[in-house]
């Protein structure tokens, strides 16, 4: 005679009970007290929707479904007189039945519910949250409130890129997305007059269903943004900054916003070398790349319309800000010539190192980031040359010149004076600038340009016959290869220093011998000023 409710399951998570006025959907099985079953809301593959306490249910109904928890199971035994009464309905159920309907609670919402929100993890920094017209890219597992899945973007492997507040989405997203931050983790329970409502979306998501998605959120731009600069380090000393046109060597992780790491120069054991300014890199990072110092860290945000847009590229999405670290190694321009920089001058400087000259250095040689090259202190030797023979990269070849013994330099040296694009493979990495500290210990004065040996006196007028030790009338290597060591040993002449005995005697010899006969006559014989006279006269 009385209502029977049966609780037969209880979920352990309850956080709405049902209220009269509330909406329901719920699937249900009708039956009489002798199991005949009377109807069924799974047969027709849709749930039982309606306001409860509006009357829109027989009464025992109504009553029944108050304080239910969604997923609850009830088995609930209805009255005649709370049911269809002494008259039933013709063809379906008898007068006085008493009806026992299994109950399953998939959904309920009122219509002045509002867009829940619940998060369940935030960052420690949130920099920026969402705002209206920014764009986001988010993961997302859409379900009913009765955690069925009708939807998710990790199943597609592919995040929802979307504006906000502009009406691209359903309204209760709208407005559940805002104020999150990138790492931000949140549940968004939305009332179906905030979503698909009456109709639903024709798919997956059936009318008047309340919808749950569980969202973390991967990235935020606006289409306004620029580029954001954060310094990590700058060096106390900056003598120079990067301007357009200069060419860079650095090395950069890049990770989206999320963290997710995309590239690393690093993990390639090599730096990124490009110029700025000129379109060689993402406009982004053109923009980001101006003003740095040798040695510099800084992080670049680079938002998609300045970085690789809407399709992306490789590893990264479209639409996806992107997060350079960068680390300067080194910078140039190509207008650059060799910089030196004297520490120490001794006060008796009068014998100025010139082309031609042997000279004996120590150095250091390093990277504009202080990364030690090579160094003759620790070999125990020092390094020696003949200025301007080429012995060296052409930007030292210039360092060293109009230096004095006992003098201590810094020359830097731009890559296209020296090692170039290419480097010294497993030593100088291509296009680096390098440093080179110098201390000169000792310089051998060279001889005229274009001479490799010379007289310290008066030339004997019969120097032929003087070379010529068997006057057999012809001058052999070997001949005149004593007669030049002997004039060496005696001080009576001089040889450019620097260079290989043999090489040099071979080449005087080389060029005295016209005929290429192996031997040197009277006729062939000239001194090199007899030579320019000659030609002089012919002239």
């Amino acid at each position: 005679a009385e209502l029977g409710i049966e609780r037969r399951f209880v979920p352990e998570s309850c956080p709405r009970a049902v209220r009269p006025g509330d909406f329901v959907r719920y699937h249900y099985l009708g039956s009489f007290p002798d199991g005949t079953r009377f109807d069924s809301s799974y047969d027709r593959g849709s749930t039982f929707n309606v306001f409860v306490g509006k009357g829109q249910l027989i009464a025992g109904m109504d009553q029944a479904l108050v304080g239910m928890c969604v997923n609850e199971r009830r088995f609930v035994k209805i009255p005649p007189k709370l049911a269809y009464g002494s008259e039933g309905v013709p063809g379906v159920i008898p007068p006085n039945a008493v009806l026992h309907f299994d109950v399953l609670l998939i959904d309920v919402w009122n219509s002045e519910d509002e867009v829940q929100v619940q998060t369940y993890f935030r960052p420690e920094k949130c920099p920026r949250t969402v705002q209206v017209s920014d764009f986001v890219r988010y993961h997302y597992n859409g379900t009913f409130l009765d955690g069925t899945l009708f939807d998710s973007s990790h199943n597609r492997m592919r995040t929802y890129d979307t504006y906000v507040g502009i009406g691209w989405l359903i309204p209760g997203m709208d407005q559940g997305l805002l104020g999150m931050c990138v790492g931000e983790k949140r549940i968004i329970t939305i009332p179906p007059f905030l979503a698909y409502g009456e109709d639903g979306d024709g798919k997956e998501i059936p009318g008047q269903a309340s919808l749950v998605f569980d969202v973390v959120l991967l990235d935020l731009h606006n289409p306004k943004d620029g580029i954001a600069i954060e310094n990590q380090l700058v060096p106390e000393s900056c003598e120079r900054r990067s301007q357009t046109g200069d060419f860079l060597r650095y090395h950069y992780n890049g990770t989206l916003l999320d963290g997710t790491l995309f590239d690393s120069s690093y993990s390639r054991n090599r730096t990124y070398d490009t110029y700025v300014g000129k379109g060689y890199v993402i406009a982004g990072m053109d923009e980001g790349l101006l003003g740095v110092c040798t040695g510099e860290k800084r992080r670049i945000i680079i938002p998609p319309h300045l970085g690789y847009g809407e399709e992306g590229r490789g590893k990264i999405p479209g639409s996806a800000v992107l997060v350079f670290d960068i680390h300067v190694v080194d910078f140039h321009n190509p207008a650059d010539s060799v910089s030196i920089t004297v520490h120490y001058k001794p006060s008796n400087c009068t014998v100025l190192s010139k082309k031609g000259d042997y000279l004996k250095y120590h150095y250091n040689a390093s990277l504009l980031d202080g990364t030690l090259l090579d160094s003759t202190h620790s070999l125990g030797k020092t390094y020696n040359i003949v200025l301007g023979s080429g012995q060296v990269v052409l930007g030292m070849d210039m360092g060293l010149q109009d230096m004095c013994v006992g003098e201590r330099r810094t020359v830097v040296i731009p890559p296209h004076l020296g090692y170039g694009e290419d480097g010294v493979e497993g030593e100088v990495p291509g296009s680096a600038v390098l440093v080179f500290d110098i201390e000169l210990l000792e310089l051998v004065s060279g001889l005229p340009e274009g001479y490799m040996f010379v007289w310290n006196g008066e030339v004997s007028p019969n120097l032929f016959e003087e070379i010529d030790q068997n006057h057999d009338g012809e001058v052999l290597l070997e001949e005149f290869s004593e007669y030049i060591q002997t004039q060496v040993d005696t001080g009576k002449g001089k040889l450019a220093p620097g260079f290989d005995f043999e090489k040099i005697v071979k080449n005087m010899f080389t060029n005295q011998d016209r005929d290429g006969n192996g031997k040197v006559t009277a006729e062939e014989f000239k001194l090199k000023d007899q030579e320019a006279k000659e030609e002089h006269d012919e002239l």
